[in-house]
């Protein structure tokens, strides 16, 4: 079985040169220049773009949260809006300029709200899930760089097969609780929970090593340059789902205390 997909954003398909040449043909009808390509120096800068904004949305819903706004009326206006804007482009990815920066703000604000939920209930643990984050993306950069890990056709067959399993679980067990009114097993704080959220973190960093790999081809294949935006974009998806994830961890490790 061949995938070719694995972060759903950032995918082979998309990433394709008839993907993009399609793009083109309708946002701009002209050959574009080496000014105009994909580097990996513009799509960094572009990253650290979008994880400021980001960090600043957040950073501010934060704060009304701790001064008396219920944060998770920014939470979840954010959560939503931050995923229209995702699928849009990832049909209109020649938008990405304009989208990517949206996401990272509407996502900020989501980030912000869940993380004043789970301050609240447990002190001091978005330091550590941060942190978490943070060092794992530069190991798992670190390992990619220095050519450590390799991403094959194989290492993406495994890596998209479970990051597609996790999706259609947690979109049945969720599906099941709300029918039959059931605890699904990933709730609670007992082992069986806390292994699954451990799965799940191994299986979004090593979604990252497909993620820079994604981008490193664009930039080979001499993608234009709005493909900084959307690698971009792509990445911190991956990225606010390893935090979200590290977050559930951390308060099913907390709870046990």
């Amino acid at each position: 079985m061949n995938f070719n997909s694995k972060n759903p954003f950032l995918s082979d398909k998309r990433f394709s040169s008839n993907a993009v040449s399609k793009a083109e043909e309708v946002h701009e009808a002209k050959i574009i220049d080496y000014n105009q390509e994909m580097t990996l120096s513009g799509t960094i800068n572009k990253t650290a773009i979008l994880f400021l904004i980001l960090t600043a949305a957040a950073m501010v819903t934060w704060w009304m949260a701790f001064n008396g706004m219920n944060p998770i009326v920014p939470a979840f206006g954010g959560a939503i809006i931050g995923l229209i804007l995702v699928v849009i482009a990832s049909f209109k990815q020649h938008l990405s300029p304009y989208l990517a920066p949206g996401y990272a703000l509407f996502e900020g604000l989501f980030i912000g709200g869940i993380s004043a939920i789970f301050e609240i209930k447990y002190p001091g643990i978005v330091v550590n899930a941060v942190s978490a984050t943070l060092v794992t993306f530069l190991v798992c950069l670190g390992l990619y760089k220095f050519k450590i890990v390799k991403v094959t056709e194989q290492f993406k067959s495994v890596v998209i097969a479970s990051t597609l399993a996790i999706a259609t679980y947690y979109l049945i067990s969720w599906l099941a609780s709300l029918i039959f009114n059931f605890t699904p097993v990933h709730y609670g704080n007992g082992m069986m929970s806390i292994g699954i959220s451990v799965f799940v973190i191994i299986i979004a960093a090593l979604n990252l090593f497909l993620d820079f790999d994604q981008i490193e081809k664009g930039v080979q294949q001499r993608m234009p340059k709005f493909m900084e935006w959307f690698g971009a974009m792509g990445l911190m998806i991956t990225l606010v789902w390893l935090y979200v994830e590290f977050l559930r961890l951390l308060s099913k490790l907390s709870s046990k205390d």
